[in-house]
């Protein structure tokens, strides 16, 4: 009697396969999502240069526009990780839920926290934020006479542009929300990125959890320090400055 090996029987080879899609896709969740908080993290430290004044984070915004086409270059490969991110956070939520047919009697909603359950839908709405922080502050597109403003130095005026756009309570209310919101997905995503890549246990589990909360903390404090400043006038416009 001839025996056929698990490798060369597609029908039990099929299910590691399937297995072994299923860990790429965590995998490159958990790459991604840790190469784009860089960019969030080095984002805010940019954007915290205002508080060292006009010159500052003029010269910062220059530099960056001097890269040109490469500048554009990163822009476009983290707008495709961030998208790809989006997509197949939502493959495994859909494979995890089609894996559970029958829903269960009664949900855990207390170990599965509000971070947890609501992750698909806060990166969904934090990728449509930035499309709309992108089209008001880096294409002008819903402001388009920001380009009119210059510094003495004859460069973008960044610094007076940014007071401009969160002098308005609205864009500085929704930045805030927006801000929490990415507060709470980092909170259980940075945590997850580690579970992903199998550096997650029980020793380090209550470890890694606090780290993910106060590096979202701290992020989400940095971002909306800003806003909250100028409206309530300890950042000012330079006398003079007019749209």
């Amino acid at each position: 009697m001839s025996t056929t090996s698990a490798a060369n029987d597609p029908a039990l080879s099929k299910p590691a396969g399937i297995i072994s899609i299923s860990l790429g896709k965590k995998y490159f969740v958990a790459i991604s999502g840790a190469v784009l908080l860089l960019y969030v993290v080095g984002h805010m430290l940019g954007n915290l240069q205002i508080y060292i004044g006009q010159d500052q984070i003029n010269t910062y915004a220059e530099k960056l526009h001097s890269l040109g086409p490469i500048l554009w270059a990163i822009r476009a490969v983290l707008g495709i990780l961030a998208i790809l991110h989006i997509w197949f956070a939502i493959k495994l939520k859909l494979e995890n839920v089609s894996a559970r047919p029958i829903p269960y009697a009664q949900r855990n909603w207390v170990e599965a926290s509000l971070a947890s359950r609501t992750m698909i839908w806060s990166g969904l709405l934090i990728f449509a934020f930035i499309a709309y922080h992108l089209a008001q502050f880096t294409l002008h597109w819903t402001n388009p006479d920001y380009v009119n403003l210059t510094d003495v130095e004859g460069r973008m005026d960044v610094y007076s542009m940014v007071i401009f756009g969160f002098k308005n309570y609205v864009i500085s209310g929704f930045y805030i929300i927006m801000m929490f919101l990415l507060m709470v997905h980092l909170s259980h995503g940075v945590e997850s990125m580690f579970q992903s890549v199998g550096w997650n246990n029980a020793k380090w589990q209550p470890r890694l959890h606090k780290l993910a909360w106060i590096l979202s903390i701290i992020l989400f404090v940095g971002f909306v320090s800003i806003p909250i400043s100028i409206l309530l006038g300890f950042i000012k416009l330079p006398p003079g400055v007019t749209l």
